[in-house]
């Protein structure tokens, strides 16, 4: 299993910061798009490193177009000499037309129609085929050599896809490299819905499991005392209540008989309740989101629960020393 770590926010601690992951023995490291944007840190990052994979994890595919994430994805791979993979993300409509100011189609059918024009742009640039995608949604016909990059040696980036529903897990398996699951997953939705999906889309692109890699990182609810075990608790509690408001993720808390939850947080969402959104929360719950248990017994759990489901996972232990740390996650990857 390979085990990554999230990027600091603070782009000026990124280039001491990712020479301390990659010693560490970290696979990879990845930014999201929160309230920074997600490729600028990863360009610093793979100035400052030699060998750790690097990765969006994710950034919003349809606030970009696919020209737009070609060239970004290009320069990325190409500058990290082979290191970068491209992860994307649909986010929601409120997001994309209100935050963004971008248009809203049918996610699924679009998002593969951009992972298809990125390749089709991607084929252009590395293997000199003419550029034609015509599609619903988005249409490439031009490109000159004054627009071709010209740095190819490294190929195109991988593409991985952020999913929860079933119709977006059979596109990233039809169309994509990867899949990340969100963390708002656990174990029985994943054998039940998720693992089902990703093969249909797998049959349709005539691939098999071996050839697609799956990323999935649990809560994980631990501390090196009871104060900061607590604290862990409830932040995981909050984010799970946060989530589980979210209409796309009602199946989710369904496959446990938790389906009508979904409609009490939604309605508390909106009347900005999120205090006793997360006192909702069960430890019941908590165990079926996430891993909760003392730090030395993290790692065996996370194995047997998830041992031959997944190929990487986060290794974001913050609650233990640097020793225990660098252990856990040699450990993890053993």
């Amino acid at each position: 299993m390979k085990v990554d770590a999230h990027l600091t926010s603070d782009w000026r601690q990124i280039p001491n910061s990712i020479k301390e992951l990659e010693s560490a023995g970290y696979d990879g490291a990845g930014t999201a798009e929160m309230n920074h944007d997600p490729f600028y840190p990863l360009l610093l990052a793979a100035e400052h490193s030699e060998n750790i994979e690097l990765s969006t994890g994710i950034a919003v595919a349809f606030a970009r177009s696919p020209m737009i994430l070609a060239n970004q994805g290009h320069d990325l791979n190409a500058y990290s000499k082979g290191r970068f993979t491209l992860g994307l993300g649909s986010q929601i409509r409120a997001h994309i037309t209100k935050r963004f100011s971008m248009p809203w189609g049918a996610p699924a059918p679009q998002m593969r129609e951009l992972i298809q024009a990125m390749r089709a742009i991607w084929a252009n640039w590395y293997d000199q085929e003419p550029l034609r995608f015509e599609g619903k949604y988005y249409q490439h016909t031009l490109m000159t050599p004054a627009f071709t990059p010209e740095n190819t040696k490294y190929g195109a980036p991988r593409v991985t896809l952020a999913a929860v529903g079933p119709i977006m897990t059979e596109v990233a398996g039809e169309v994509a490299d990867g899949l990340i699951i969100h963390p708002f997953s656990n174990e029985k939705y994943i054998r039940e819905v998720t693992l089902p999906a990703l093969e249909r889309g797998l049959a349709r692109s005539g691939r098999s499991r071996d050839e697609f890699e799956i990323n999935y990182s649990p809560f994980v609810i631990s501390g090196k005392d009871e104060e900061s075990f607590e604290r862990e608790k409830t932040n995981a509690k909050n984010r799970i209540a946060f989530y589980g408001s979210t209409p796309a993720y009602k199946n989710v808390l369904g496959v446990h008989g938790w389906g009508e939850m979904q409609l009490d947080l939604n309605q508390m969402s909106k009347q900005g309740r999120w205090q006793e959104m997360g006192e909702m929360i069960t430890d019941e719950m908590l165990n079926v989101f996430g891993i909760m248990d003392e730090p030395g017994n993290l790692v065996a759990r996370i194995k047997t629960r998830f041992d031959g489901l997944i190929d990487r996972t986060s290794g974001d232990f913050h609650f233990v020393n640097d020793e225990d740390r660098l252990q856990m996650i040699a450990d993890l990857r053993a």
